[in-house]
């Protein structure tokens, strides 16, 4: 393989941290779990990465909340990267049931956690925890935000960090997320907002201090929703409670709440619930941490780019979506799939990079319709029964909520 180490100028901390036999080194924007995933993989097989890293340290801010690992692809990354074992370990047993109530607190839909489900539900953070561990010290650098990417020459790219330090790299990937900085150096397509958002809040030790709600979220799931608005929570750990919003409305709309008084967004979010059940309610009301907003963006579903020598990306960086439960576990499945694609063919990047990219245009595309046919289940005209139809396996046309 003719790629070269990452080379630096103006930081000494990019300066070579060691090649494989054949002279590989790959840079890795983004350590989030897609990559880490991918220096994962290519530290099995030898191949070094450095990964840059905006936040200042592994524990920065909290890394959200719950995760259902799939079998078709998330675990398969992790089997890929050799982390099998210390994924079971992390599995908390029982959150893969699910609860669907009415806005009175009617119970719709009750699936129990009988442990033969695949989709075991684990922390992010904790997940995230476990792929840096499986690293050698030193991989990601921290505190290292891009400002900029600009295409040099024969294949390579340089990458400008806010402080002004810079690395230039024959082989670098974008796992930097829904505002990639990498991406501009392929295409010119950017998110553009969805037209909902979540607001997410918490409560703490529930069974104790909120029964009710407790009970209502149960041990894994609960949704509760009407067409264009929606209380979603999951149990995490012990009596934790992790709430998200959901409302159609836009951006102007949210942009009208005061979002750094709490008490101000927590009133007005909970408006838009008036006369559903107070322990559906409470999920709000009673939140302990301070709302946040989170806008659903996305890029074109079937997004796409002609290949570029030296340069590509994983994860929501290439193929954002609406959330359907598979970001996460497409992004490690990518960071995976890379990895392998750059192991098996050593003597020829680019044949790799193309390969690995058509089969992630494709999964990525049927991942992003099979979202926006979720989002018509869960916050359409026929919601809630369209979501207990699939559930069940009915077709729910004639139910109305």
């Amino acid at each position: 393989m003719t790629t070269q180490d990452t080379r630096s100028t103006q930081s000494a901390e990019g300066t070579d941290s060691g090649e494989s036999a054949d002279g590989t080194h790959v840079t890795i924007i983004g350590a989030g779990l897609g990559g880490l995933t991918l220096a994962r993989v290519l530290h099995v097989h030898g191949i070094p990465a450095t990964v840059y890293e905006a936040e200042a340290s592994p524990t920065a801010r909290a890394q959200g909340g719950m995760l259902d690992i799939h079998d078709y692809n998330g675990q398969l990354a992790l089997e890929t990267a050799g982390l099998t074992d210390e994924f079971r370990d992390l599995i908390l047993e029982g959150r893969e049931a699910i609860r669907v109530l009415g806005p009175d607190g009617t119970l719709l839909f009750d699936k129990a956690d009988d442990g033969t489900g695949v989709r075991p539900e684990v922390l992010r953070g904790e997940l995230r925890r476990m792929l840096l561990d499986s690293l050698p010290a030193g991989t990601v650098r921290w505190g290292h935000k891009v400002s900029g990417t600009r295409t040099l020459d024969a294949g390579r790219h340089e990458v400008t960090f806010s402080d002004g330090t810079t690395v230039v790299t024959r082989l670098l990937v974008g796992a930097d997320g829904a505002w990639s900085r990498v991406r501009p150096l392929l295409t010119a397509a950017t998110p553009e907002y969805v037209g909902m958002s979540f607001v997410e809040t918490y409560l703490f030790d529930s069974d104790t201090r909120h029964p009710a709600s407790a009970k209502a979220v149960g041990g894994g799931s609960l949704f509760a929703l009407t067409p264009g608005r929606g209380i979603l929570a999951h149990r995490e750990s012990g009596g934790t409670l992790h709430t998200y919003v959901m409302l159609s409305e836009s951006l102007e709309w949210f942009a009208g709440i005061d979002f750094t008084d709490p008490a101000a967004v927590t009133a007005r979010i909970a408006k838009e619930f008036d006369g559903w059940a107070p322990e559906l309610t409470a999920l709000i009301t009673d939140g302990e941490t301070a709302p946040v907003l989170r806008p659903l963006n996305a890029l074109p579903v079937g997004h796409r780019w002609d290949r570029v020598p030296g340069v590509t990306l994983l994860g929501d960086a290439a193929h954002l979506s609406v959330p359907n439960g598979e970001g996460a576990n497409l992004a490690m499945y990518d960071g995976a799939e890379l990895g392998k694609a750059l192991a098996a063919r050593p003597e020829d990047v680019e044949g790799a990079l193309a390969e690995y990219e058509q089969a992630m245009f494709t999964r990525g595309a049927e991942a992003a319709a099979e979202g926006t046919e979720l989002h018509e289940l869960l916050y359409g005209d026929k919601t809630p029964h369209s979501l207990i139809a699939m559930f069940t396996g009915g077709e729910g046309d004639d139910q109305t909520p």
